[in-house]
């Protein structure tokens, strides 16, 4: 895993009640990528949601772009223990874009560029709790930090929220994701400390 950039400061004035178990606040946002940094071309891109669908659908980046929006501030907690409280982020909720689709299915697979995957339940997508992001701070989202696009999943540790995110698998049953697949938790629940496999 590659890491850049600072940890520092320790979130003095913060209340703790915002900060999981075992964390600590940053006022910097650490890079962490398993790999290079991916150079999207935006004339090609698309979001997928595909597999346990009644049909495929697919958005342009312009189509991506043209659909209603929303601009929210949360907290984000990484597993490997920084938390960072009042980002700012616009980009579309997940309700709206899984409303394209119909599906019985229970879990997702968020696919990204690098191959990068990460899975979730279905319901942790619904319901106001996840968007696929392109902005951050009120700028385009940086490649470094998962532009032109990521899925944002702030409830859960942020290795769920998959940097460079190109769509959805949904799926009638759960398989490990990429970090998954290295000894993390399978959710990732940041105040029960589901960090890793076991805990």
């Amino acid at each position: 895993m590659a890491v850049t950039r600072g940890f520092q400061g320790r979130g003095a004035g913060v209340d703790p009640s915002r900060v999981p178990p075992g964390q600590y606040v940053t006022k910097d946002f650490p890079v962490l990528s398993a790999g290079p940094t991916p150079q999207a071309s935006l004339d090609s891109w698309e979001f997928t949601i595909r597999d346990a669908v009644d049909e495929p659908v697919s958005w342009s980046w312009a189509e991506f772009r043209a659909l209603p929006r929303e601009t929210f501030t949360v907290d984000i907690h990484c597993v490997t223990k920084w938390t960072k409280v009042d980002t700012t982020w616009s980009g579309v909720s997940l309700d709206t874009l899984l409303a394209a689709v119909g599906t019985a299915a229970s879990y997702a697979m968020a696919f990204a560029d690098g191959g990068y995957t990460a899975n979730v339940p279905l319901d942790d997508l619904r319901g106001g709790r996840a968007w696929v992001v392109d902005e951050y701070d009120g700028k385009p989202l940086a490649p470094e930090h998962g532009g032109p696009a990521r899925l944002l999943v702030p409830h859960l540790y942020f290795w769920k929220s998959a940097k460079w995110v190109r769509g959805l698998e949904l799926r009638p049953f759960d398989q490990a994701g990429f970090w998954e697949m290295f000894g993390y938790h399978n959710y990732g629940d940041p105040w029960k400390e589901q960090r890793y496999s076991g805990d």
